[in-house]
């Protein structure tokens, strides 16, 4: 209903607010007038504190979970470093193995030549007289 008998719309007629039925958001700010009989200071002091240290162990948890994903990315780090150095140690080792068996087959040649060499000076009698070096 408009103030000055208007029906019709008009921009420069000041037209009647909107009605808002009790179901939408109230356009107002409700007064809390209303409610101070039912106020329970205690149980709201017990629900700030609550909210209170539920911001500070919020805070807490986020700070764990920084720190659990700092230790988590050190720990991959070190498991990388940890299998780098253990393909290291089984090329060496490998390495090693293959020197171990070309030493063994020097070895074996050379008491073979040896057993050779003693069977030539039984043979020819020639005795056995280290030279330099121990040969």
């Amino acid at each position: 209903m408009n103030p000055y008998g208007y029906g019709y719309y008009h921009e420069f007629i000041p037209q009647q607010p909107n009605f808002y039925s009790p179901n939408d958001y109230p356009p107002f700010v409700q007064h809390q007038e209303q409610f101070e009989d039912t106020r329970q200071p205690a149980l709201e002091r017990r629900v700030a504190a609550l909210e209170r240290q539920n911001e500070r162990q919020t805070r807490e948890l986020a700070r764990l979970n920084n720190e659990l994903k700092r230790q988590n990315d050190e720990q991959k780090r070190i498991n990388q470093e940890f299998n780098r150095l253990n393909r290291e140690f089984n090329r060496v080792n490998q390495q090693v193995t293959q020197v171990n068996e070309r030493v063994e087959q020097h070895t074996r040649r050379l008491n073979r030549l040896n057993q050779r060499l003693r069977a030539v000076e039984n043979k020819f009698d020639f005795p056995f007289t280290p030279g330099e070096g121990g040969f």
